[in-house]
């Protein structure tokens, strides 16, 4: 069959997506990987066939985040915030929450590709198309030519648990009131290309999570599951992890989206980086190269490393500080690798809190998490053996779960049920 990947042109995002097109490619599957034409080098690096669409924009920060931040600011909160606390799950508050992100999120994602998109749909004939949270242009195109589609995650469903907040509200209003901002967006570029709104546009014919059912959120979406396979990008192995530690290697990785989005990172690094290699450990730090520069000391056991591939680094390692993002923390929790979180922005603090409920790590609830504090949680980490067991049994429902390789017979089988096109 033909497999068509809709990518917002955001690293991270696409390359959680890599393994399962790789996986279909391997399987004998014709794939290609549509984006904006400014991506297309990041997708052929990863050695998959681009096909550009649309025109490029001022995407240097992923729009989701920035606007998340902006009403933050302005004392609003974005639509998912429903989902762990129930103060906003008010029909007026996620009306208007919903209007923000489809004008200032959605739309200025999508536009720019629709029209293209459809146009290689319509060549291409994609029995499937398989697009990420934010790439509702690919909805639009499978629906132009009668193609399964289905949304792959890169992290907490907040976007589906949303969407069932916002239908079990809009149900309980007086008929003139029940406004619909996504499904009104959704429906009128649909409709241009001939792809009348229906309520699987918004999340898929059934959605492909990479997440055990423990640190996921339950919705009303048709769910299947496959393991989260890590991959960075191009990577070297280092000499230094060819052997093992003399002493419990610790990580400290926050990610590549703090530098990007928030111009630096949103902890104070030196402060934590003094107070955690006062234990008799070998830190990892992975920090961005501009970041490093503003260090005024590193200890003699802390190792300052601009990158290194957590798939790599994360089998050798007691220990882990991050910021709960879904690579990172998905790495290290298929390693069986305790993790202290210190979660910022968007579906972190939600995945933190996933994540401690299964007694495999802890999270910070502070903004600035002190030095000290990370000190003691580490510390709590490496010498109270229920983290390294309860990090051990979720790797086991990670592994448990089927390979992108063995998830490709349900794909399949899932494409024959929902395609309608010729």
């Amino acid at each position: 069959m033909r497999v068509l990947f809709v990518a917002s042109a955001e690293k991270t995002i696409f390359l959680s997506m890599v393994p399962l097109a790789w996986a279909l490619r391997t399987a004998g599957h014709e794939v290609r990987v549509a984006s904006r034409p400014a991506f297309a080098d990041t997708i052929t690096q990863a050695g998959l066939t681009a096909v550009p669409v649309g025109r490029d924009a001022d995407t240097a920060k992923r729009i989701e985040s920035r606007e998340t931040v902006e009403l933050a600011r302005k004392g609003l909160h974005p639509p998912w915030d429903c989902v762990e606390d129930d103060r906003f799950a008010e029909w007026e508050r996620m009306l208007q929450g919903h209007v923000e992100v489809v004008e200032k999120c959605h739309h200025l994602e999508n536009f720019p590709i629709i029209a293209g998109l459809v146009a290689f749909a319509r060549s291409w004939r994609p029995d499937l198309v398989i697009w990420d949270p934010l790439a509702y242009a690919g909805a639009i195109a499978a629906k132009a030519v009668g193609a399964a589609h289905a949304r792959v995650l890169f992290g907490i469903d907040v976007w589906g648990a949303t969407r069932d907040h916002f239908l079990r509200l809009k149900a309980e209003q007086e008929p003139d009131r029940r406004a619909d901002p996504l499904a009104e967006w959704l429906g009128a570029y649909g409709g241009l290309h001939g792809a009348e709104f229906a309520e699987d546009m918004t999340t898929g014919h059934f959605t492909i999570d990479q997440l055990p059912a423990s640190l996921q959120l339950a919705t009303g979406q048709e769910v299947v599951r496959t393991r989260f396979v890590p991959y960075g990008g191009p990577a070297a192995v280092p000499k230094w992890l060819w052997t093992a530690p003399e002493r419990p290697r610790v990580a400290l990785t926050l990610g590549t989206t703090a530098t990007e989005y928030f111009d630096g990172y949103t902890l104070d690094v030196q402060e934590i980086i003094d107070s955690v290699s006062e234990l008799d450990i070998e830190l990892v730090a992975t920090i961005a190269e501009a970041e490093q520069a503003k260090l005024r000391n590193v200890p003699d056991n802390v190792r300052l490393v601009s990158y290194v591939p957590l798939h790599a680094l994360a089998p050798t390692c007691s220990a882990v500080i991050n910021h709960a993002g879904f690579g990172t923390l998905s790495t290290f929790a298929m390693h069986g690798v305790p993790q202290l979180l210190l979660p910022y922005h968007f579906d972190e603090p939600l995945f933190a809190r996933k994540y401690a409920e299964q007694g495999a790590g802890l999270r910070m609830h502070v903004v600035r998490p002190t030095g000290p504090k990370v000190r003691h949680g580490v510390r709590r980490l490496l010498t109270e053996p229920r983290f390294r067991e309860r990090a051990a049994a979720l790797q086991s429902e990670v592994r448990d779960l089927p390979t992108p390789n063995q998830f490709v017979a349900q794909l399949e089988e899932l494409t024959a049920k929902y395609r309608t096109g010729a």
